[in-house]
């Protein structure tokens, strides 16, 4: 069979791989849109954590100042819970109709829902405007197939590493824009009044900027190319996949069921843990900061969380752009992944005992920690992402990435839940004798953490046969 065979005229997937073919170097405007659209759809998760706190307090659900963190808690994983319900629908979805559909829908709905949000003035319509976008917004599962599909083998880490990190990005500004937005009228009299729009909803600002960024990305999806093989012949498009797409997958057959995919498995399973985790800590650190020093915080303004939270996203763009590929090529995932996660067990450690600091030894110890745990559990949640994506073929990779997203957004609702009400325990306990307050919030972090560690080593974690553990 000659070479011409092997692609079909027609097929967005087959000219993918004609463009593969003839250009082997790294395609930056492919990474470029899966990064903005990466972010666009990441940017309003965690968005509302530097003012969640005072946005409960302005809903009047809490009866006491301690039980903020509770309902904090619920409002920031009502997001996750409908990504749950949705994503492997979405997977499956994307499997059959193609990848660009799924992603132009899910920017629209962060365009529509995340403003509607911001317009929220009671806590049932900010929990069913986070609980509707969740499920409507099913970027997760096609973009890290798509991030796959757009380029050679020998980029495939940096492509899924670039949705990783754009997720990441948007994760962290996110919070920034949140932080320096949110409730104008108080931290800008001088620009906004009480009796205008930013000022009678507090929130709706730094929400409509992430709505019309959403927007931009929109329009510019127009020039995202299809990956999605769609055509009959099956026997060519095996054929082609051994030849050049994957040589980590050719043994993987499509027929083979997800849930009995052991290697599939046993790396999602790691994978929520270490998302749990991240989740858990990225609500506890915004709780923490803001709240006040005699609960075991450190009394920070919104503002400060903000500008925390930035700077350890740009420590991220530093991490990806000059150091992640070297330690990826190194180390391989699984180790990788191994050294990571141990790496973060001292620095959560060393948290608590910030609240001794002040001044620029505080700034010091605080964003050194929050730039090194980021660019940390990046590297995890990379090197988990591709052990999933090499054990299944195309054909099954959009419902694969689906069962992930799935799995780990429950576990995502579960963090700010259990986060919220941990740390409202926590303060609650500040002259305990085992572990007081914030010390015992981190502790529990860190188990959880050696939890994933546990998982990233035999019997725990199986990889495929054909793939290099290095």
């Amino acid at each position: 069979m000659g070479e011409e065979a092997l692609y079909v005229e027609g097929c967005p997937g087959c000219a993918i791989e004609r463009k593969k073919e003839a250009n082997k170097g790294i395609p930056y405007k492919e990474f470029f849109f899966v990064a903005v659209t990466t972010v666009a759809s990441a940017l309003p998760i965690s968005s509302l954590f530097p003012f969640l706190y005072y946005m409960i307090e302005d809903l009047h659900v809490a009866k006491t100042e301690q039980d903020i963190g509770l309902y904090a808690g619920f409002l920031g994983a009502s997001y996750f819970v409908g990504r749950f319900l949705a994503s492997l629908f979405w997977g499956i979805v994307a499997d059959r109709i193609g990848r660009k559909p799924i992603i132009i829908f899910s920017v629209f709905s962060v365009v529509i829902f995340n403003t509607l949000f911001g317009l929220s003035m009671k806590y049932w319509m900010a929990i069913t405007t986070r609980l509707i976008l969740g499920a409507l917004n099913g970027m997760l599962a096609p973009i890290k197939a798509y991030s796959i599909e757009i380029c050679r083998p020998e980029h495939h880490a940096l492509g899924l590493s670039i949705v990783s990190t754009a997720w990441g990005i948007g994760l962290v500004v996110g919070p920034s824009i949140g932080g320096y937005l949110a409730r104008p009228a108080q931290q800008y009299p001088n620009m906004f009044s009480d009796e205008s729009i930013f000022g009678r909803f507090p929130y709706l600002l730094p929400c409509l900027c992430i709505s019309l960024f959403a927007a931009v990305v929109l329009v510019s999806c127009i020039w995202l190319p299809e990956t999605l093989h769609k055509h009959k012949n099956i026997d060519n498009e095996i054929e082609m996949s051994s030849d050049s797409r994957n040589p980590q997958t050719e043994e993987v057959h499509g027929d083979k069921s997800l849930y009995k995919n052991w290697p599939l498995m046993s790396s999602i399973i790691a994978y929520c843990v270490f998302t749990l985790h991240d989740t858990a800590y990225s609500e506890i650190l915004s709780l923490w900061t803001i709240s006040d020093r005699k609960y075991g915080g450190l009394s920070f303004s919104s503002k400060e969380v903000g500008q925390l939270l930035a700077v350890a996203g740009a420590g991220l763009i530093v991490y990806q752009l000059f150091i992640y590929r070297p330690v990826h090529k190194f180390l391989g995932c699984v180790n990788s992944c191994r050294a990571s996660s141990a790496l973060t067990i001292p620095i959560l450690a060393a948290y608590p005992f910030m609240t001794h600091l002040y001044g620029y030894r505080l700034g010091l110890a605080l964003y050194f920690a929050a730039i090194v745990k980021g660019a940390l559990g990046i590297t995890v949640l990379t090197g988990t992402s591709l052990l999933q994506n090499y054990a299944v073929p195309q054909s099954q990779r959009g419902a694969a990435n689906g069962i992930a997203a799935a799995a780990m957004s429950f576990f995502k609702a579960i963090g700010p839940a259990g986060a919220g009400a941990l740390f409202s325990w926590a303060q609650k306990r500040q002259h305990a004798a085992f572990f007081p307050g914030d010390q015992m919030v981190f502790l529990i972090l860190n188990i959880v953490q050696c939890i994933g560690l546990v998982l990233t080593f035999k019997p725990f974690l199986a990889v495929p046969d054909h793939y290099d553990l290095k």
